[in-house]
């Protein structure tokens, strides 16, 4: 039983290191107490797309820079829309020998983490380091919508980015 994080580029404007990626994944899921036969897809699309997706799932015009969408966990809330506040897998117990508890796709946008690197985590490589642990920690049931929420969400992604991608730097604040 393993858990299973499968990366696709399907974008051509920026340099995507798909091996380190997914090895960040991995790192903060066994991190986050995911065992046994689970599943994660990272999607690495171009900005057409992820407006598309933004559109359709949020309800938001333009490109934004990830999207988390839940598979398995109470469909009833969460629908596959992202950020819509489900209660994610971690509520599910994982079935020895069962399917694969499908966690959930997170959909990246390379383009907007590197517009966004410099007034954000500092550097395009800490952007989506900083991306992937924020859209699993969605995936886990954090959410941001609430200041106290958030703290706990931003203080958990420093925590994981520490342990796993050394230092990203947020503003003049820097996380390591």
């Amino acid at each position: 039983m393993t858990v299973e994080v499968f990366v696709a580029d399907e974008q051509d404007t920026n340099e995507v290191d798909t091996i380190r990626w997914m090895r960040l994944a991995e790192n903060v899921l066994a991190e986050e107490g995911v065992k046994g036969n689970a599943e994660l897809s990272l999607l690495f699309v171009d900005a057409t797309t992820i407006s598309d997706l933004n559109k359709r799932f949020m309800d938001k015009e333009g490109p934004t820079d990830v999207l988390s969408f839940p598979i398995d966990g109470d469909m009833a809330d969460s629908g596959r829309s992202p950020d819509s506040g489900g209660t994610g897998p971690n509520s599910l117990p994982v079935e020895v020998g069962g399917m694969p508890q499908l966690l959930g796709d997170l959909v990246l946008c390379p383009a907007v983490a590197e517009r966004n690197a410099s007034n954000h985590a500092g550097n395009y490589d800490d952007e989506l380091a900083l991306l992937i642990v924020h859209g699993i920690l969605h995936l886990m049931g954090m959410d941001h919508e609430i200041d106290d929420e958030a703290e706990v969400m931003e203080a958990r992604e420093r925590e994981l980015l520490a342990k796993f991608h050394v230092t990203v730097s947020v503003g003049n604040d820097e996380r390591s």
